[in-house]
């Protein structure tokens, strides 16, 4: 098929999926769970009414989606329905700090960990050893990438192989839902906030003590040094969004990895080969720019593996046992 005719498609009617999406399942799921957690911290949350508005908005924008799609059953309207998702997840990524905040940080365990593993730093000494603009915009530029790597590939199967659109995308989600569900319930802020925290000092004299609840009424981090357009991208999407929050294990790591295992499921090979080089320096950025320690990005990778191969399971026993069950 040419690009017309995959562009073409793309608009017009196709056979109707009913129903709803095992991702769009998921995010129920996600936000029924989430939403018990806001009603037993609602006196000690940041604006518990808009996060219970913000979930109505959501499942009430599903809802009207998937009557459009009724009308007008398209990949058009499909990615209409991953936008929303994908938006919800923007969304949600700040509400781990409202639910954390209400239990001791762990970060004194993390960055010990890291100095037992390379007898320093690596937060540290890495950015030092490499000041370089060039290697600063490097990192940066793939620090930055992973927003766009994730959007890449669920439009990958959305144009490319649309068969398989249900499989990749509850994959994905329900990794997402998960990381986001341990930052919940283990507060790790991350070398950025921890550092400035306890002072750059102790950490150097590898001394990390606790902080306890320290995070839940101080989100002051150290700054990046701005040495470019690509670092200037990355502090401004974290101004925006970022809190002492989902540190352990690194979700940049872990879902730009699923996005990678993802591409590598697929048919056509080109996405992870264009995707690889960027993935690579996202590894190094996470530790590069002090959002996360080493062990968190390790961690990240093991996890991805894991949900990959664990989701892929699920997908698949859910998918044989719908098919038994009788109509």
């Amino acid at each position: 098929m040419n690009r017309f005719e995959t562009v073409k498609k793309f608009f017009l009617k196709e056979e109707r999926r009913d129903g709803l999406l095992a991702m769009e399942w998921l995010t129920l799921l996600y936000m029924c769970i989430t939403l018990i957690m806001v009603f037993v911290w609602w006196h000690s949350v940041h604006d518990p009414a808009q996060m219970v508005m913000a979930r109505v908005v959501v499942a009430g924008s599903m809802g009207l989606l998937l009557l459009l799609y009724r009308y007008w059953p398209s990949r058009m309207v499909m990615l209409l329905r991953v936008c929303l998702l994908m938006l919800a997840l923007i969304q949600w990524y700040p509400e781990t700090y409202e639910f954390c905040k209400h239990f001791d940080y762990q970060d004194h365990v993390f960055a010990s960990i890291d100095y037992e593993m390379f007898g320093y730093q690596p937060a540290i000494e890495f950015s030092k050893r490499l000041p370089s603009v060039f290697w600063s915009e490097a990192f940066c530029l793939g620090y930055y990438a992973y927003y766009y790597m994730m959007a890449a590939t669920l439009m990958y199967y959305l144009l490319f192989e649309y068969s398989r659109l249900n499989w990749a995308g509850f994959v994905f989600f329900a990794s997402f839902f998960v990381f986001y569900l341990i930052y919940a319930f283990l507060p790790v802020a991350g070398p950025q906030y921890y550092y400035k925290a306890i002072g750059e000092e102790n950490s150097l004299h590898y001394y990390f003590p606790e902080t306890y609840d320290y995070f839940a009424s101080h989100t002051e981090a150290l700054a990046i040094d701005i040495k470019g357009w690509f670092s200037k991208l990355v502090v401004g999407a974290q101004e925006i969004g970022e809190r002492p929050t989902a540190a352990f294990p690194s979700s940049h790591v872990g879902m730009s990895s699923i996005c990678m295992l993802l591409a590598l499921a697929a048919k056509r090979k080109w996405l992870f080969w264009a995707m690889l080089p960027l993935w690579v320096l996202l590894v190094f950025a996470t530790v590069y720019i002090k959002a996360h320690y080493v062990i968190d990005s390790m961690t990240g990778l093991l996890c991805a593996i894991i949900f990959f191969l664990l989701f892929s399971w699920v997908f698949t026993w859910l998918l044989k046992r719908k098919s038994t069950l009788p109509s």
